[in-house]
């Protein structure tokens, strides 16, 4: 992601705190099948963690949750919810996948939820998570794929970003995203998407992914 998008998050960051859950239900459900995954000993990574309310609810689930993003000033505000909340295996970090040391291959599972559709390239942080995942470790998701029927963002989001009222937002329809994550190297063994409400394409499609080469 550039210093554009970062720079945008900054700007929003203490707004997006105080925005309420747009669909809490379906919220509530990827967190419940997020956890069906977790374990007491496992080592975690969140990209694009924000303001870090899904890295603080799953805390208590694993030993520890790295939880990393552009913008300092949403890290910032994960810290200070941590530190109120009294939660000690968080570590927020303002950082990106490339920024991260250590060996590859350390992560039981990685979290990248709403945050695919901002990268610039998708492809190649998919391929980072793979790197980063231990043998036979999960990639969890979730991702508006505007390209089911709102294509027009194509021509939308480059203005829009000229404008500054816009991050980088990419446009691509659910199976895109799936061959995405299959040619990385994973197996796709969850799928869900909600029902009611939004028109699909606002719809964040969820997924669980499993390392298998």
């Amino acid at each position: 992601m550039t210093i554009t998008s970062a720079r945008f998050w900054n700007r929003m960051a203490d707004r997006y705190a105080r925005s309420p859950i747009a669909d809490a239900a379906s919220y509530q459900t990827r967190l419940q099948m997020t956890r069906a995954h977790l374990l007491p000993d496992m080592k975690v990574l969140e990209f694009g963690c924000g303001t870090g309310s899904t890295a603080l609810l799953h805390a208590p689930l694993v030993d520890h949750i790295t939880a990393i993003d552009i913008s300092r000033r949403m890290i910032e505000i994960a810290q200070d919810k941590a530190a109120r909340a009294g939660v000690k295996n968080v570590d927020f970090r303002e950082a990106t996948l490339d920024d991260l040391a250590g060996p590859d291959n350390g992560y039981d599972v990685v979290l990248g939820l709403n945050i695919l559709h901002l990268l610039n390239d998708r492809g190649e942080a998919i391929e980072r998570v793979h790197s980063l995942l231990k043998e036979d470790g999960l990639f969890i998701s979730s991702t508006p794929c505007l390209g089911e029927t709102m294509k027009f963002f194509k021509l939308i989001a480059p203005l829009g970003r000229v404008l500054g009222l816009l991050p980088v937002l990419r446009v691509f329809a659910i199976q895109e995203l799936i061959d995405s994550i299959s040619s990385a190297g994973f197996r796709i063994e969850e799928k869900w998407i909600p029902s009611g409400g939004k028109p699909r394409s606002l719809k964040a499609v969820f997924i669980v992914a499993r390392k298998i080469s």
